[in-house]
């Protein structure tokens, strides 16, 4: 599957880069992120569908502020779980819904946890 983009109101989640436009890593260790390989691992789940996961980000500036990903079970289940950036856990709190409204419309998962 290709990565969806999203737009859940005052946040805009898309996939995590690292190109000539937009580069997440500095805002991944930020979060306590520093694996070299995280964003081609992350890329890879939406290609094979095992884990699908969100920039959730500043609208206007692009600045990634948390991250929301979605893990399909074998059964049409699904589990959602993230993290934010120090000072931002109101980010991933008010896009986590949105989320799920895709996972469960868009996808026909039914979740199995709430939100991390």
């Amino acid at each position: 599957m290709e990565p969806v983009e999203i737009n859940a109101g005052r946040w805009y989640l898309r996939a995590l880069r690292s190109d000539e436009r937009v580069d997440d890593r500095p805002a991944l260790a930020d979060g306590g992120i520093t694996d070299p390989d995280y964003i081609a691992r992350r890329s890879a789940g939406w290609a094979d569908e095992t884990a699908l996961s969100w920039a959730v980000c500043e609208p206007t500036t692009g600045e990634l502020l948390a991250e929301i990903v979605l893990i399909p079970g074998p059964d049409g289940t699904a589990a959602l779980t993230g993290w934010s950036r120090p000072g931002y856990s109101e980010v991933f709190t008010e896009s986590a819904p949105t989320v799920r409204r895709f996972a469960e419309a868009a996808l026909g998962y039914t979740l199995t946890s709430e939100p991390v």
